[in-house]
This record gives structure tokens, C-alpha cells and sequence, in this order.
């Protein structure tokens, strides 16, 4: 994992947390550590800032994945409970962000920390997500209105990678929440359903037997995808069983 230090949130965070630890991981019953999370301070922002249907949301206090998910955190599931390793395309494991899973894979994996650590590990709602990955910002991306170069990992973005594969995690400046990567990269399944105007299916995470005939709501754009793509607002979807090269995912605890 990077060495990275992330930004200081103690000043977005009640007093009552500034004591507490901003950047942890939770043990795993089967030794080991479980991936870097971050607490996320509870607030209230202007969800899908730009679009007709933009409106208020309030977020209570939870914890988001530090990284998106790599590949040694997902192989170390998947060696677990004998379940096939994803395709790297030939770009490396271990640092790098895991792709090549579905909806299906990303849940089973957040059940299984969740057995694993005692807590309650799920992918983030897809309200979560966009204030998150905003934190307490308004504009296209988190660091101003333009995608600027060697920023993210999309196409012509100026990166060693843009265009080309996914990047090591952590290779880009983190967020004022101490996130990395929400911008670009790999697209991150959420648990919301997909609806094409926001009617309140972006608050909560669906039930993986209700999944079947729906599609997912994903964010944060990909290394192949172009700048207006990885805005804080946009959004794409899936169906659950969709596997490529450009989707990963990122873990959200309560």
C-alpha cells in the first residue's frame, strides 16, 4: 500500500472524534488485516450538482474504503472460500486496483469481511459515494471545474496510464476526506439501483435476491473513459453479472 499520508480531516469531524483514529483497518478472524478504511463525518450536500434533478441529502457518519479494492485484498477472499481469481490483464496484482468482478463478487466479499471482522462492511449507497468522493466540495471534481493534467487515471489525462490500464492505487492526490482514486481509475460498483432520476433508490443499498432483473449504479469513471466521465455527479450502470476490465469496487463499513 502507498506510504501516502491522507489529508487531515480532524477539521471536518465533531469534536467528540477528533481523538479518534481517522485512517484504520479491522482485524480478520483468520489473521491479518483487512483493507485501510476512513471515517466519513456525517453532513449535507447537493447530490448530482449540474443535473435537472439535483437535490438535498443528508448522510450520516460512516466509513469508506481508503483505496479502492486491490488485488491482494480481493485474492485473499478469494483464496478463502475457493472462489476463481479475476483476470488482470496482464497489468499486475497485488497494489493494483482489482477489476474483472461483478456486483455478485464484490458483495460475497463484503460478507465475508464482515464475518471476518464482526462489523458491518457493504458497498457504499450511491448518495455515500458522490459525497464522499465531493467531500465538501461543489464543483465537477473535488480539486476544481476542470480535469487539469496528471490529476486521475482517464483518458487523456495525462498520465503515464491514461488510456492504457489502471494505475496503482494511492498514485494520485487523495481528497479532503483522505480518499484516493474516486476520480478515474476503475469504476466502483455502489448497492444502489440505477434509475435514470434520482426517486430515492440512491439512499439505500438493494438486497442481492432483488438484484437479478436491475441494474447498479456505478461511479468514479475508468482509465478508458474520457474527463466528463469521472465528474463527482456522473453516473453509469451495470447489470449485477457484468465482469470487465474497467470496474472494481470500493468498501463502505457502518
Amino acid at each position: 500500500m502507498p506510504k501516502k499520508e491522507p489529508v487531515d480531516i480532524a477539521t471536518f469531524l465533531p469534536t467528540e472524534l477528533k481523538k479518534e483514529k481517522k485512517v484504520f483497518h479491522d482485524g480478520l478472524k483468520d489473521g491479518g488485516d483487512g483493507p485501510e478504511m476512513v471515517w466519513i463525518p456525517a453532513g449535507r450536500f447537493r447530490m448530482g450538482k449540474g443535473r435537472n434533478d439535483e437535490h438535498d441529502v443528508s448522510i450520516e457518519r460512516f466509513a469508506m474504503g481508503r483505496y479502492p479494492v486491490t488485488f491482494a485484498e480481493y485474492d485473499q477472499f478469494a483464496q478463502a472460500t475457493d472462489r476463481e481469481k479475476p483476470n488482470d490483464e496482464g497489468w499486475g496484482r497485488g497494489n493494483q486496483p482489482v477489476i474483472n468482478v461483478s456486483w455478485y463478487d464484490a458483495v460475497a466479499y463484503t460478507e465475508w469481511l464482515s464475518e471476518q471482522t464482526g462489523q458491518q462492511y457493504r458497498l457504499s449507497t450511491e448518495a455515500q459515494w458522490e459525497y464522499s468522493a465531493r467531500a465538501g466540495t461543489e464543483t465537477d471534481y473535488w480539486w476544481g471545474n476542470e480535469m487539469g493534467q496528471n490529476r486521475a487515471n482517464c483518458s487523456r489525462s495525462g498520465s503515464q496510464w491514461s488510456g492504457k490500464q489502471t494505475s496503482p492505487v494511492g498514485s494520485f492526490e487523495a481528497n479532503p476526506f483522505g480518499l484516493y482514486d474516486t476520480a478515474g481509475n476503475v469504476w466502483e460498483w455502489t448497492g444502489s439501483e440505477f434509475e435514470d432520476k434520482y426517486s430515492g433508490k440512491e439512499l439505500r443499498c438493494i438486497e442481492k435476491t432483488h438484484s437479478k432483473s436491475i441494474s447498479l449504479s456505478l461511479r468514479g469513471g475508468s482509465w478508458d473513459f474520457v474527463a466528463t466521465w469521472m465528474r463527482s455527479a456522473f453516473r453509469f450502470f451495470r447489470g449485477p453479472a457484468n465482469r470487465n476490465d474497467g470496474v472494481g469496487l470500493r468498501l463502505a463499513r457502518l
